[in-house]
């Protein structure tokens, strides 16, 4: 985008080439016509000094207006001021100074960002600009930095009294590196690489604040965007881990074998639980059928005889009993009524047809007949 003043400044320009291309027109023809004497008054002759009026109003005019575009601001170096320069700068807008005697420098006024970094490609600085530094315990590590941040417009008169235009090299660099370095240098390696990492860009971040607010500059944010140790001390680092990792990955299958044996366990308790529950049940409900069993033969003790010849087949006619042993059962009397128990003994062997009995061998009886 073309500024008035910048047009000012090209039309001035133009003006005296154009004056430039007469002066020497009229120089060549009269030097060719009427001699070099004559040639050198015509040069200085008032037609041709009014021309110069032209080129001379415009530059003068041009000189005297500048414009400042909204992401800059102006400080004017003036020649009438005590201090060299206007106290206050000029904001946006178009200005007029004196010519000859002022001058402006325009400084931006927008976010910008100075970065450090290891990496060729990046970085203000071409090559490797990483912040060398060295942690608590002794570790070299490199750090590569961001920091943005932008002129304050009610201090540019200050910048440029203390910096001028090389406020960056002078005073922006210097400073990240120092305080980078002087903070690192708090920290063990181990921190910097954790969640203490923060800790120490929050603390430069604030640190970098004071001191640039101090000289005109407003940081909005500081960033680490990299930290590299040496080879040796990430080998170590890589390894140890590899070690850690380990460890809890040992510790991990030994607790799931605990599970798995605490989780057996209670599936052994639960079922011995179960089954001496099931015993008890069954032996209180045995002891309960013993009980009731008990209460009937007490109020029947002809039970008991009953349920044994109730068990006996009403086939089985002949009952094989040890020679010499009583057969005690109540027999009936022939008119159906039990009578008192009747002893019958078999004192000799029975002789059978069967020439295979053998004395002292269970004796058939037949119970049909015998009382």
């Amino acid at each position: 985008m073309i500024y008035i003043d910048d047009l000012l400044r090209y039309v001035s320009i133009a003006t005296w080439i154009l004056f430039v291309v007469y002066v020497t027109i009229v120089f060549v023809r009269s030097l060719f016509s009427e001699g070099p004497a004559i040639a050198m008054l015509r040069v200085v002759s008032t037609r041709v000094l009014l021309w110069m009026f032209l080129p001379v109003s415009i530059g003068l005019l041009s000189a005297s207006i500048i414009f400042v575009d909204p992401t800059r601001v102006a400080v004017i170096i003036s020649l009438v001021s005590p201090s060299g320069v206007r106290p206050e700068p000029m904001r946006s807008g178009l200005h007029f100074i004196i010519p000859v005697l002022e001058s402006e420098v325009k400084y931006s006024i927008a976010w910008q960002t100075y970065t450090m970094s290891g990496s060729v490609t990046e970085g203000n600085v071409m090559g490797n600009d990483s912040i060398r530094a060295r942690t608590s315990d002794g570790q070299e590590v490199r750090l590569d930095t961001s920091i943005i941040f932008r002129i304050n417009p009610e201090q540019v008169v200050t910048l440029h009294i203390d910096w001028q235009e090389r406020y960056v090299e002078a005073f922006v660099r210097p400073m990240i590196s120092g305080f980078v370095r002087t903070q690192v240098s708090q920290f063990q390696a181990r921190e910097v690489n954790s969640s203490a990492r923060r800790d120490l860009e929050i603390s430069l971040e604030r640190i970098l604040q004071e001191e640039f607010a101090a000289k005109g500059l407003l940081v909005d944010q500081f960033l680490i965007r990299d930290i590299t140790f040496t080879d040796e001390y990430a080998t170590a680092v890589e390894m140890k881990q590899v070690a850690l990792e380990g460890l809890e990955r040992t510790e991990y299958e030994a607790q799931q074998i605990r599970n798995l044996a605490e989780g057996e366990r209670d599936r052994l308790s639960l079922e011995a639980e179960g089954r001496a529950a099931a015993i008890l049940f069954e032996a209180q409900a045995q002891a309960e059928a013993l009980r009731l069993i008990n209460d009937l033969l007490m109020q029947n003790p002809d039970l008991l005889t009953y349920r044994y010849i109730d068990k006996l087949s009403p086939n089985i006619r002949v009952m094989l009993v040890p020679s010499e042993t009583p057969l005690i059962l109540p027999l009936p009397d022939l008119d159906g009524s039990v009578t008192a128990t009747e002893t019958l003994t078999v004192t000799e062997p029975v002789t059978t047809t069967d020439s295979l009995q053998q004395p002292g061998l269970p004796v058939p009886i037949d119970t049909s007949t015998t009382r």
